[in-house]
């Protein structure tokens, strides 16, 4: 059996002196948290058994979960690279990888995975070159080519050219000014309206809306952290465009999934929701607390 500690997950809840145990089910897509475990039998399963048990793999081919899997990888690529067995090393490499190529192949989340590889680029630059090869487990060698892999589908998807859909039919401008405004509000990124705006003379007009704006900073963040980067515009309103930008360099913006790892807070088990296992409960749905990807990180921190 293999478990890793577990340490309080932020939240609404608080779980201490736990460990994460992986059942030897060879069907079943759920970890088990078991509690009552000591700090003895503490270190035993790494981020690579995570990965393959909960079938990362596959959860990145569901538009509701590709999301959540790339914040993951973006926040082991930041701070938890130093902490990854061998295992771990090459399951992440696989999942990105096949990241990259579903990218490639569809033509969707371009930026946010150019991002990604930056990061982790940068982050390995870092660990490789200023601090030494002893913080990473394995052979430098293996790292340098790893970077050599990231630097190579960088240029891929840097070479990439969208195609327009042959589509005659009604398009996003054809749409009455209120349902393209309604839509606009429902993109919860500002460089997605920025980008939106670049399209067409109209639609930069409505992407420059201070409703628009208002309504993004007031979503991602809370009041006291909008009063502290007012910005006025020329006319001494708001400017709203200017406080968001600002602001998301301040502060961390709100995430948002379609899709979460949920812990069962009766029987202790995380899996993805609509997962079936092995409950207890009169209500299961009643005893699933969602995890953001910081929290799932948080098991495997002891």
């Amino acid at each position: 059996m293999l478990t890793v500690s577990l340490t309080e997950v932020t939240g609404n809840f608080a779980l201490r002196n736990l460990a994460v145990h992986f059942m030897d089910f060879h069907q079943e897509k759920w970890i088990y948290v078991h509690k009552g475990s000591t700090k003895e039998r503490h270190g035993y399963c790494t981020l690579g058994e995570a990965f393959n048990r909960l079938d990362f793999s596959t959860a990145i081919l569901d538009s509701r979960r590709f999301n959540y899997v790339v914040r993951l990888l973006e926040l082991i690529a930041k701070s938890q690279l130093t902490s990854l067995s061998g295992i771990a090393q090459k399951n992440f490499m696989n999942i990105l990888e096949k990241v990259v190529l579903k990218v490639l192949e569809d033509q969707q989340n371009i930026r946010l995975i150019r991002e990604l590889l930056q990061t982790l680029y940068t982050s390995l630059c870092t660990l490789v070159q200023r601090v030494g090869k002893s913080v990473l487990v394995g052979n430098i060698n293996m790292w340098v080519y790893r970077m050599e892999t990231i630097l190579h589908w960088q240029q891929q998807l840097n070479n990439i050219q969208i195609t327009r859909p042959a589509f005659k039919g009604l398009t996003f401008t054809d749409l009455p000014l209120c349902l393209q405004l309604n839509i606009m509000q429902r993109l919860s990124d500002g460089r997605d309206l920025v980008s939106l705006g670049q399209v067409a003379p109209d639609l930069h007009v409505l992407s420059e809306d201070r409703l628009l704006w208002k309504k993004l900073c007031q979503y991602h963040f809370s009041e006291r952290q909008i009063r502290k980067r007012l910005i006025l515009s020329d006319k001494g309103q708001l400017d709203w465009k200017k406080m968001y930008f600002k602001l998301v360099r301040c502060y961390p913006r709100k995430e948002q999934y379609g899709d979460t790892l949920q812990l069962c807070r009766h029987c202790h088990i995380l899996s993805w929701k609509g997962t079936d296992h092995p409950c207890t409960a009169n209500n299961p749905e009643s005893c699933s607390i969602s995890l953001s990807p910081q929290d799932f990180i948080n098991l495997f921190k002891f």
